[in-house]
């Protein structure tokens, strides 16, 4: 791993953590944040170098990894001007760590293949907590050839890495993903809620039924936070609205009915109206509470 040149752009909550467990596993790493100091912050903490363009930054790099925002975002750094592939080198595999449409990686994919690279859009789910201690789950989307290359250093921040199909597959597998989180945190939500109103002890229900049919992650993580009205930290609002929408995109274009993830979208953006745009997702409890 110490010898392989690889750039990092965009250290988020994810992205942070995670080009960490690269420079920890040895690899030579330079990274990209819009936002400098960050940049500059991740390098102090992990004896890494910094560039002031993702082409900067990918420049001589065998894996050019991107975790960002959205379509947008990810276009900037990639084919916008002063992005990755302005420079990105024949043979380098580029590594898309964004939630993101099927769209924009197989626009990625072709743009790349133009390059004579390789390309996997490689979405994750574990949330901050699992960035941070490498145990994320990362669903990809390319050819077996670059995604053979790609697994030996995914697995420096995975528990599980699969490859679904061709470019966009991962991506269209975190669909999957985000359309059964969004069912789950409202039953959740609502299982609190009745529990609460029941007179039951709540902290006592979930950690008995967790064990059960109904346990999940979401309850098994956020049960208590959700009893104890706590929402600061995870995965925001936000974001969930972003990731739902392109659900909902995706889904219109191949003839799925998703009633319930349309109406938990809309339940979201009732959270955002009251403020809670970067609470986290189980916030949906606040529109079930009983006023005060």
């Amino acid at each position: 791993m110490s010898q392989i040149n690889a750039a990092f752009i965009g250290l988020g909550t994810m992205g942070y953590p995670m080009a960490g467990h690269l420079a920890e596993a040895g690899l030579s790493m330079t990274v990209y944040n819009r936002t400098a100091s960050r940049a500059h912050q991740w390098a102090r903490d992990f004896n890494g170098r910094t560039a002031d363009t993702p082409a900067e930054a990918a420049a001589g790099a065998a894996m050019v990894f991107v975790c960002v925002g959205n379509d947008d975002d990810l276009r900037q750094v990639t084919l916008g001007p002063g992005g990755v592939l302005e420079t990105l080198s024949d043979r380098a595999l580029l590594v898309d760590h964004t939630t993101a449409s099927a769209a924009v990686a197989r626009e990625l994919d072709a743009a790349c293949r133009d390059r004579q690279a390789d390309f996997i859009d490689a979405p994750v789910s574990g949330g901050q907590q699992g960035a941070e201690n490498g145990q994320l789950s990362i669903m990809c989307g390319g050819d077996d050839s670059a995604y053979q290359r790609a697994v030996p250093v995914l697995n420096h921040y995975a528990k599980a890495v699969n490859l679904m199909g061709p470019a966009g597959s991962g991506q269209l597998t975190k669909m999957v993903n985000q359309i059964c989180v969004a069912g789950l945190v409202e039953a959740l939500a609502e299982g609190v809620a009745f529990a609460k109103n029941a007179g039951l002890d709540a902290g006592k229900v979930f950690e008995t039924i967790q064990h059960g049919a109904a346990g999940s992650w979401q309850m098994a993580h956020r049960h208590q936070t959700m009893i104890d009205d706590q929402y600061e930290h995870g995965f925001a609002v936000d974001w969930m609205r972003k990731d739902l929408d392109i659900c909902l995109t995706e889904a219109a274009r191949n003839g799925t009915p998703l009633p319930v993830t349309a109406q938990v979208n809309d339940f979201y953006q009732e959270i955002q109206t009251m403020g809670g745009g970067r609470w986290d997702t189980s916030s949906l409890l606040r529109r079930l509470q009983k006023p005060e």
